[in-house]
């Protein structure tokens, strides 16, 4: 039987294309626009001017990016967030594939710690600062409780401390989400696998490796990436914490520094410039993930 040109455009189920399309014109519209926008930017000798103006923007090819590359800021932007990105992702994954472990066994109060465990996430940001800028300041409840083994400068302001004390602070406020994730992951692996185990003499530890571990290999994959991603765009938490990517740059992010040169300084072709060049490195970063952590035994 032919099929007409609607059914070879829309498939077998037209209705299905029309609920995608508004997510499609939302995706477009809030992530593939602004990124070819800010590509055209980056390539192009582009200010802000007075709505209505009419302006030469002439092409500069490269420039913006040698730019940015050669600015020292920028280089220890990134690296700033290679740092965060190497302690971060393997604590999340460790962390919440442990406690949604423990979770998701038969526990007293296991629904109280679920809740407790989520609280961190969905509290606002701000609020949250306060109270992690109250423990780990100088005269903070952490250095009190160290005493004379508490770091001089203090965790915030000191420069080789202050990325890695940020980095353990976005692992705990976001890890109730990425324990869900484990929770609804771990639902999926079947218990005769572990009865299967423990019949073959395997303890709890090697049940979790050779059980668990490989079970919830999909979910591991999604939290890799999503927490790279997250990790990329690092700019709330060094913004408020340090105020603005201190002590002199140690705790900048990618987007910080964006955000200081597209819009303070009113260069927005080298905020342009520098999250095209993030762009790529997460995407590259990701492929690597991918091809790691999601390989298939």
């Amino acid at each position: 039987m032919r099929r007409g040109p609607v059914t070879r455009a829309l498939g077998e189920h037209p209705i299905g294309a029309v609920f995608v399309t508004p997510y499609v014109v939302f995706l477009a519209a809030v992530f593939a626009y602004p990124l070819g926008f800010a590509v055209y930017m980056s390539f192009h000798d582009y200010f802000f001017t007075a709505p209505g103006a009419i302006v030469e923007r002439p092409f500069v090819g490269f420039d913006n990016y040698v730019t940015v590359l050669s600015d020292p800021a920028v280089r220890r932007a990134f690296a700033n967030v290679l740092v965060f990105l190497v302690i971060n992702v393997p604590l999340t994954v460790v962390l919440s594939l442990g406690l949604s472990t423990a979770l998701n066994s038969a526990i007293r109060w296991r629904t109280f710690f679920r809740v407790s465990y989520y609280v961190p996430y969905v509290t606002a940001s701000v609020a949250v600062v306060g109270v992690w800028l109250f423990l780990f300041n100088s005269n903070g409840l952490v250095n009190s409780i160290l005493g004379p083994l508490a770091p001089d400068p203090s965790w915030l302001v000191n420069s080789k401390l202050a990325m890695p004390t940020i980095a353990v602070y976005v692992t705990w406020k976001q890890l109730g989400f990425f324990i869900l994730l484990y929770l609804a992951a771990l639902q999926n692996v079947s218990k005769d696998l572990y009865e299967a185990a423990s019949m073959d003499g395997a303890g709890r530890w090697k049940s979790f490796l050779n059980v668990t571990v490989p079970g919830v290999r999909p979910a591991t994959t999604l939290v890799v990436l999503v927490a790279t991603v997250t990790g990329a765009n690092l700019f709330t938490e060094p913004y408020l914490l340090t105020g603005g990517g201190g002590p002199d740059g140690a705790s900048a992010s990618p987007v910080l520094i964006m955000y200081q040169r597209g819009i303070e300084q009113g260069n927005p072709d080298i905020g342009s410039a520098i999250g095209v060049l993030l762009v790529i490195g997460v995407l590259i970063i990701a492929l690597i993930e991918r091809r790691f952590v999601g390989r298939e035994d």
